[in-house]
């Protein structure tokens, strides 16, 4: 129900979609307390150098500019918050603008519980396909990202679960 509910997205014919899974062996609420921080997402996102809040201070409605490291193909983006539901641990950001590869990006990332109390996050998102690009490249190029964001929130969350033991 859950997957129906907030991974299945319409798409043009000019877009792409894919849905990642990550468990993480952190409880859920340490996991939410992370990933909540609209205005910081560089605590997990390693390809992230800063982020400055250009509307709002991470509620709903929020726009940051995010800047990239270096050697990547992008400089920042410009995202907007749409969604925050703390209950049922639910982030969705849109691209709005900036200078990098990922037109008309949205991503959705559900936390859920497991039974042995490690969280699966599941992130799902939708991208034009690249200009020059197949559909499956373009994919490749967006999941590689997606997922190196998800190993580093496991990463990261994991190490702070262990420090609180």
């Amino acid at each position: 129900m859950i997957i129906s509910r907030y991974h299945t997205h319409a798409l043009s014919p000019i877009q792409c979609s894919s849905t990642l899974v990550q468990t993480i062996h952190a409880p859920l609420p340490l996991v939410w307390s992370v990933v909540r921080r609209f205005n910081h997402p560089q605590a997990y996102k390693s390809f992230i150098s800063s982020c400055d809040m250009l509307i709002g201070t991470g509620d709903v409605g929020s726009v940051r500019e995010v800047r990239v490291v270096s050697g990547l193909p992008a400089e920042n983006s410009t995202e907007r918050l749409d969604d925050l539901d703390d209950v049922c641990h639910v982030m969705r950001f849109s691209i709005v603008g900036g200078e990098h590869r990922l037109a008309n990006y949205q991503s959705t990332l559900t936390l859920h519980e497991s039974e042995g109390g490690d969280t699966v996050a599941i992130e799902s998102y939708v991208v034009d396909v690249l200009t020059g690009c197949t559909t499956e490249e373009t994919c490749l190029f967006t999941e590689t990202i997606v997922r190196c964001n998800l190993k580093s929130l496991a990463h990261v969350t994991e190490v702070m679960a262990l420090s609180c033991t």
